[in-house]
């Protein structure tokens, strides 16, 4: 069963070191992250399991212990997804598995070793843009029949078309799109999560859609409410911070 998620996105920026300079600009999503961190430590889950937007080779399941890198943006920092010094051998397995995190769960390991997680163990889960809306809410129910108390760190972002200069350019949708998916993160609206366009979040740029998908499917008859933390769009891109708890 469901018993908490956080929303957090996951633009490499949150990360200070690989920030510099522009670090302050993202504080406040950082600090609400951190609050957001708070809200599944209060809720003692069995298990954390974190999913987020993933590349090809990033895709399927990172064991506790797999280790993540911010080398590709210049920064010599390297992560890893809990197993840290805990005695049991759990993070022996990722470490040995040769994968490394995909960009959107380095981000999370960070954000979690930042606030100390020791609450429950970890285990990461990378998810592909093309992963249809279905597929997602069925993955989302296959992780929390797997344990009796489940809480999920989702990773994503919101549309990258907000302005001139983001990433996708400007397109008059996005802000719309962007401002619906508040809402329901907000509301813990899981229908209004599973009934997201999947083609236009595609378009714009959304790499959250898939993440939030499964956290509907996951959050199925759970009962949980919702809070929205943080919304903004620096850059262009819409970041999102909620907890359903």
């Amino acid at each position: 069963m469901l018993v908490a998620a956080a929303v957090c996105p996951c633009p490499p920026l949150l990360v200070p070191d690989v920030a510099a300079g522009a670090a302050s600009e993202l504080a406040a999503a950082r600090a609400a992250c951190t609050d957001a961190l708070g809200v599944l430590a209060a809720a003692r889950p069995d298990r954390l399991v974190v999913v987020g937007p993933a590349e090809q080779s990033g895709r399927g399941p990172h064991p506790e212990g797999t280790r993540g890198s911010f080398r590709g943006f210049g920064v010599d920092l390297d992560v890893r997804l809990g197993g840290n010094g805990d005695g049991d051998g759990r993070g022996d397995i990722g470490a040995a598995s040769g994968r490394q995190l995909p960009t959107s769960l380095a981000v999370a390991a960070w954000l979690l070793e930042r606030t100390g997680w020791s609450d429950a163990p970890i285990e990461g889960l990378g998810v592909g843009e093309p992963l249809e809306a279905e597929r997602c809410i069925q993955t989302g129910r296959d992780i929390v029949a797997r344990a009796d108390r489940v809480a999920l760190l989702v990773m994503g972002d919101a549309s990258a078309c907000r302005t001139l200069k983001a990433p996708g350019y400007l397109d008059e949708r996005a802000a719309p799109f962007d401002a619906e998916v508040a809402r329901a993160l907000a509301a813990a609206d899981v229908a209004a999560v599973k009934a997201l366009d999947a083609e236009l979040a595609y378009e714009l740029k959304a790499s959250g859609r898939a993440p939030w998908q499964v956290l509907a499917g996951a959050a199925e008859g759970a009962g949980l409410g919702g809070a929205l933390l943080y919304e903004d769009a620096p850059y262009g891109v819409g970041y999102v911070v909620a907890t359903w708890s």
